[in-house]
């Protein structure tokens, strides 16, 4: 019977642990972490993101310091902001939500954020951080949705050690962070991508598949050999008809119906990944608040 990863009840799981651990600091401290949220414009997609993070936030004692700034907004104006935001003692993690207008870099923006208060991990400082660690310190700031995955495959309580695993996709955000940690894990790592050839060989002798490639089904059913474990990253929004009408539908980068015949475990879409990226972000904006003073 193949295990379905529920991300809801995982994700719950932590933001259960970072509530108790909120609340005892704020008794040692008199204080409690503080979450900046920018947000440039006004994408949908962008909104529905920083309202599930907010909200998420705040029902584990995280104050949420709101920052929603027009789209005619100069990279100058942004920058000035986020120097103040790191200059500020009650914000312990800066949150920029992509993306950004086009006239913004955002690479120069994700740059400006002070390491310390890098909330999503993405900093040059903290990436290189993970890239020299010995082990997954408690005390790194990790890109949260890698973060994620690796919380779901060490749920599994499987041995991590010594395990072939695949992460497809090689992006800053998921694909070479998630490789970092499994490492670090003592797997076997691989890394595809859309230039490698004969991915579908490969994947098939992989324990363990981790999709981040944005491909709606790329990964199919045959690919996955009986017994693996597969993490699906992908979130892609397809059309299909139903009874004659057109209707949006949220799949991975996993034919999960074909794969979940042979995989041993799966993440689902939604409800899978994408709720452990949220909780993720509070980690890094508490771990951010304990380094900042020394707990």
């Amino acid at each position: 019977m193949t295990k379905i990863i529920d991300g809801k009840i995982l994700s719950q799981e932590l933001r259960n642990k970072l509530k108790l651990e909120i609340e005892s600091l704020k008794t040692k401290t008199g204080k409690v972490p503080g979450l900046a949220v920018v947000q440039v414009g006004n994408v949908a997609a962008s909104s529905v993101y920083v309202k599930a993070k907010t909200k998420s936030a705040t029902e584990v004692g995280i104050e949420v310091i709101d920052h929603h700034l027009p789209e005619e907004t100069s990279e100058e104006a942004l920058l000035q902001i986020v120097n103040t935001l790191n200059n500020q003692d009650n914000v312990n993690g800066i949150l920029v939500q992509l993306p950004l207008p086009k006239s913004i870099n955002e690479q120069l923006i994700l740059d400006s954020i002070h390491p310390d208060k890098d909330a999503d991990g993405f900093h040059p400082l903290n990436v290189g951080k993970l890239s020299i660690a010995s082990h997954n310190n408690e005390n790194l700031l990790i890109p949260c949705t890698p973060y994620g995955c690796l919380i779901m495959l060490k749920g599994l309580g499987i041995e991590l050690s010594g395990k072939n695993a695949v992460v497809i996709g090689r992006s800053n955000i998921v694909g070479k962070p998630m490789a970092q940690l499994l490492l670090k894990e003592s797997c076997t790592v691989t890394i595809a991508h859309s230039r490698t050839k004969n991915i579908e060989e490969i994947c098939k002798k992989a324990d363990i598949v981790i999709a981040a490639v944005g491909r709606p089904k790329m990964v199919k059913g045959d690919w996955i050999k009986k017994e693996a474990v597969v993490i699906d990253v992908g979130i892609n929004r397809i059309t299909i008809e139903v009874e004659g009408e057109t209707k949006n539908k949220l799949v991975g980068d996993v034919d999960f119906d074909e794969a979940s015949k042979n995989a041993s475990a799966i993440t689902p879409v939604p409800g899978g990944v994408g709720p452990m990226t949220i909780a993720c972000l509070l980690r890094n904006t508490t771990i951010a608040f304990k380094n900042a003073n020394n707990k």
